[in-house]
């Protein structure tokens, strides 16, 4: 198996950055795009109690739509390709960053904005300078649970033809090749974890210069 490894890695290198490539640039759009819309709504939702239960109902019903079922359901309207597996991915990473939205500026600490406000800040001066710094570890760790899920559903879009690192894992499974299914599964287990590792310490990094709430 490891020579079969090897051997891959030796003849098919610039294929498989290809697919690391393809999965990177679908899982970068999709964050963005899953960003745009969560980060707004979800201070809304801090402002706005109702608004704020709907978003979180919202997101309730999107976690327990399974990613597959969502890609398959998706071809008969969008057909095949990026498009439609960008929509799948971005409608399953929008409740992580919403919820942690929501919560990071709920814990705001009111002094903060009393004392921002006792200064002459503008409601616009407020949030840029006093609730999105504190706000920002709760905004950093939705923003990784969101990409990791991405990385890791990405693979099922090579099903609709979007291409990535499921290409490896799935032609793998097709040809009975082992060594395929090891190299796509071992590379989006190592991305994913690369992403965690490297928001777990850019979060504590950010705890580490905010005040304390209160």
């Amino acid at each position: 198996m490891l020579t079969q490894i090897i051997h891959y890695f030796q003849t098919n290198h610039a294929q498989y950055w290809g697919y690391v490539g393809q999965h990177l640039v679908l899982s970068f759009s999709v964050l963005v795009i899953a960003m745009l819309i969560s980060l707004p709504l979800g201070y809304l939702g801090s402002k706005h109690p109702k608004v704020a239960l709907i978003c979180s109902s919202f997101s309730q019903v999107l976690r327990i739509i399974p990613s597959l079922g969502l890609l398959f359901l998706l071809i008969p309207l969008i057909g095949t390709g990026v498009v439609p597996a960008g929509i799948a991915l971005v409608i399953l990473a929008i409740p992580p960053i919403l919820i942690n939205t929501i919560l990071g500026f709920n814990e705001v600490g009111t002094i903060y904005q009393e004392v921002g406000g006792a200064l002459g800040m503008n409601e616009r001066q407020l949030l840029w300078q006093v609730k999105v710094p504190l706000a920002l570890p709760y905004l950093l760790n939705g923003i990784k649970l969101a990409l990791i899920e991405i990385i890791a559903s990405a693979t099922l879009a090579t099903y609709i033809g979007a291409g990535g690192l499921g290409t490896l894992i799935f032609t793998g499974l097709g040809l009975y090749d082992m060594a395929d299914v090891i190299i796509g599964g071992a590379s989006v287990a190592m991305l994913s974890l690369i992403t965690m590792v490297g928001f777990d310490l850019l979060i504590r990094k950010v705890e580490n210069h905010e005040p304390t709430r209160n």
